[in-house]
């Protein structure tokens, strides 16, 4: 599980590498969940959640550099 203030302290780029590297993450888990071959299925919702903080994050960054 992702931390949310170390999330919000990466840079911009930190931040789109790391919802890219996590997005490859859930497709391989993905993979392995169809394939009979994932052991642990809450993993999959775990990423899927540090993938939403990720992006709250980008946003709320988006809205501040506009306001």
């Amino acid at each position: 599980m992702m931390d949310l203030e170390k999330i919000r302290k990466m840079t911009d780029q930190e931040r789109t590498a790391e919802l890219d590297r996590m997005k490859q993450e859930l497709f391989n888990l993905r993979f392995q969940h169809v394939t009979g071959q994932l052991e642990n299925p809450v993993k999959m919702r775990e990423v899927r959640r540090d993938i939403a903080r990720v992006k709250t994050v980008i946003r709320q960054n988006e809205l501040n550099k506009n306001a």
